[in-house]
């Protein structure tokens, strides 16, 4: 129990990341790479591998634009928001929410 209890409390946290758009004019940033980027901020900030990260479609390059993606770990499926903060030039910065409470 004291495992799942350290699972959650990690899980619980949020993350700043950046990706940069690929091409002139994109408007989005296509789910793998917002997929991939969750994913590395994830393992990096807690040295735990959180390789399976699911969006269901691009992230619009549009400041306080928002999708839900979902993160399973140790078989709990939790809602990770994920909200633009700002556009800079060909850099779209956002923050990364895990849901408290699985699904």
């Amino acid at each position: 129990m004291g495992v799942r209890l350290r699972t959650a409390q990690i899980l619980a946290v949020a993350g700043v990341s950046a990706l940069v758009l690929t091409g002139c004019g994109e408007s989005s940033v296509p789910a793998s790479d917002v997929e991939e980027q969750t994913s590395d901020q994830l393992s990096q900030q807690y040295g735990e591998e959180f390789e399976d990260v699911s969006c269901p479609e691009d992230l619009p390059a549009e400041e306080d634009a928002e999708i839900t993606c979902e993160l399973t770990y140790e078989d709990e499926t939790r809602d990770v928001a994920i909200t633009v903060t700002s556009v800079e030039d060909d850099t779209v910065n956002f923050d990364i929410q895990v849901a408290d409470t699985p699904n």
